[in-house]
């Protein structure tokens, strides 16, 4: 009666044309199918159309929801092949498949069906209509306002893996650092707020013996004027410095290789400064 969109795609889509929001129709009633598809067949929201897909049974709607795991919204059929074949696959959406994005809307063809306010609290589903009372008006008010919700939460769950992923390579990076080099975190006053293992290692300090503590903690004597005050102007004029420091470790004398990164607060002031030093060869 009707060609399925997913059929459509497949003969080809214009690359320049924005992404559909997918949309699947779960139902027994084929004339359902019809009629919804055709409501809404015009329908265009934040520049894009609206694809459609069918199932008639609460079986084959699991299977094309794994398929495509992209689905914005379902229009769920209460009762199909059991009379709550619609409330278990409203529950294997969430619990089985572990999507929480996707917007179901339930409709139901029995009038007065018992237990619907039980139902929007029960399932998480956005929306709960007889098919009767789902006009075409506010078929279209349900579809938007969940689309909208949708659109929403993907930006968020978005946001949310970018900055997962942000945080992971960012332990990396630390990790990394952590295996070559030294690192210090020093409050304003150039008080040891942490220290990574290498630098306890080879300072043979623990951590608890490094914090709150100044850097003759590390390093006895006096550092000379001369760097001290070219570390306070160029932390001051540039937010860093680098250069060459001479200390003692268990070992023995050292030369270091050292940056200090001043880390600013959101008016751009500093907050606490990042200092990194690895041992220079022997001259």
């Amino acid at each position: 009666m009707f060609l399925n969109d997913e059929e459509a795609s497949s003969a080809g889509v214009n690359a320049a044309e924005p992404a559909p929001w997918r949309i699947l129709i779960v139902d027994d009633d084929v004339d359902v199918h019809v009629v919804t598809k055709f409501a809404l067949s015009t329908t265009n929201f934040l520049g894009r159309r609206l694809s459609f897909f069918h199932a008639y049974s609460a079986k084959e709607a699991l299977a094309k929801l794994r398929d495509t795991p992209d689905v914005a919204l379902i229009l769920l059929d209460v009762m199909m092949e059991t009379p709550d074949a619609g409330l278990r696959f409203a529950r294997q959406v969430r619990e089985t498949l572990h999507n929480d994005l996707v917007r179901i809307v339930l409709r139901t063809g029995q009038p007065g069906q018992a237990l619907e306010h039980s139902i929007i609290v029960d399932y998480d589903v956005s929306d709960f209509w007889s098919k009767t009372d789902l006009t075409t008006r506010k078929l279209f008010t349900t579809v938007i306002a969940s689309l909208r919700a949708y659109a929403t939460l993907a930006a968020a769950a978005q946001a949310r893996d970018d900055a997962l992923a942000e945080l992971d390579r960012a332990r990396q990076v630390q990790a990394a650092v952590d295996h070559h080099a030294m690192v210090l975190t020093l409050d304003l006053s150039g008080r040891i707020l942490d220290a990574n293992p290498l630098f306890c290692q080879l300072t043979g300090l623990a951590p608890e013996q490094l914090r709150g503590r100044d850097l003759h903690a590390v390093h006895r004597q006096p550092f000379p004027e001369t760097i001290v005050n070219d570390i306070r102007e160029t932390l001051a004029r540039d937010g860093s410095w680098t250069g060459g420091v001479d200390t003692t470790l268990p070992a023995g004398p050292s030369r270091l290789h050292c940056s200090v990164l001043a880390i600013n607060n959101s008016q751009g002031a500093p907050q606490h400064y990042i200092a990194v030093a690895t041992p220079l060869p022997p001259a």
